[in-house]
């Protein structure tokens, strides 16, 4: 029997590229039905003071807007986070792969490694690429998170609050604030964050002397939750910031200048616990959303491999 065709290293390359952006976009899926509540916590704990602690916060916004509040501005990184983890994992595997064909072409005698540091190289491009993607996506959910209740709200949904971003100052100072501030903590958040379920992902195989895709599901989404934790204690304050200036008024009611200027006034007013406000609900979604996400991708990729 003759052996079947393979396909040219161009289509697999496209093939896998496409596999890779569809897991992700299904892990991202499962990202914000997960994270949604926690996020809404963490947002209005970053951009006022009005609460107490984490617990008070979730309280009030049960008392005075109801549950279905907990799931504001849900449909934008319903449709965009999905996106955005499908470029984190599509763009990280790209980069993977490029780092894997030239330490090949290096030294063909040894299969196609990577350092700890190319992994997080491969990361950080992968945020990086996503930042396009993410800085508007973001800015709308949490001007929608932290929008009055009721008759006072500024937004009637995600398409207005867009509309009117980008009629105070423009599409990239509107719409697109903050992009600088969310460049740096997508390059690091996702650069620790794949570095560290790649790790754990190879001690476990190394460990156990098995392949990766032996490893159980339950390992996987536990070794997820730990990267998530981990994404979030090597990026956070970039977080904070970004909030900030992303909650920050227009005109003359704007209170930062700057990401610069946005640091600063952070320091001089709380010191350094203000960097870290609502660090708490983060830590405590990280760990069930990011284990969802990388659980989601990684069951997709091994039934469509």
């Amino acid at each position: 029997m003759a052996p079947e065709p393979q396909l040219e290293p161009e289509v697999q390359g496209f093939a896998r590229t496409v596999k890779d952006l569809f897991a992700g976009a299904c892990g991202g899926i499962a990202q914000v039905l997960i994270g949604q509540p926690f996020d809404i916590v963490k947002v209005r704990l970053q951009t006022t003071q009005q609460y107490k602690s984490a617990l008070d916060c979730a309280k009030q916004i049960w008392v005075n807007e109801g549950a279905l509040a907990f799931y504001k501005g849900t449909l934008t990184p319903l449709v965009g986070i999905g996106a955005c983890v499908s470029v984190q994992f599509g763009g990280f595997h790209y980069a993977r792969r490029q780092f894997e064909a030239r330490n090949a072409a290096k030294d063909p005698s040894k299969p196609p490694t990577l350092t700890y540091g190319e992994y997080y190289a491969a990361g950080a491009f992968a945020g990086i690429t996503n930042t396009v993607l993410s800085s508007p996506i973001e800015h709308v959910r949490i001007r929608l998170q932290t929008q009055p209740h009721g008759a006072a709200r500024l937004y009637n949904g995600p398409l207005d609050c867009i509309r009117k971003l980008s009629a105070h100052e423009g599409v990239m100072r509107g719409l697109y604030r903050g992009t600088s501030v969310t460049l740096l903590r997508e390059a690091q958040a996702y650069g620790v964050w794949f570095l560290t379920y790649e790790y754990l992902m190879n001690a476990d195989a190394v460990r156990n002397n098995i392949k990766r895709e032996e490893i159980s599901t339950l390992k996987v989404a536990f070794y997820g939750g730990l990267a998530g934790e981990a994404l979030w204690l090597g990026s956070y304050p970039f977080d904070v910031i970004k909030s900030k200036m992303q909650t920050d008024g227009f005109g003359a009611d704007m209170r930062f200048k700057s990401m610069r200027d946005a640091f600063k006034q952070t320091w001089a007013a709380e010191g350094m616990a203000g960097f870290w406000r609502g660090i708490g609900p983060t830590l405590l979604r990280a760990m069930p959303v990011s284990a969802g996400t990388f659980a989601t991708a990684e069951v997709v990729l091994r039934l469509i491999a």
